[in-house]
């Protein structure tokens, strides 16, 4: 998890916004995937979702050091 976390902070917020992008539009369509018919791994989802949570939080932490 650690790892995660220190792969986004050297990251620009340029970089963050285009991550932050691409990951909602994976989310939304693993959660399509999933309501048309089970996908193989629902933990994807949950993943997908934290490192969403993940990046918006490196974004706010790089806006409150401006």
């Amino acid at each position: 998890m650690a790892k995660k976390s220190t792969e986004l902070k050297g990251l620009g917020v340029a970089e963050l916004n285009e991550r932050y992008a691409s990951e909602t539009e994976a989310l939304r369509k693993l959660k399509f995937a999933h309501k048309v018919s089970s996908i193989e791994n629902p933990m994807k989802i949950k993943e997908t979702r934290r490192t969403i949570a993940r990046i918006k939080t490196e974004l706010r932490a790089k806006e409150l050091q401006k």
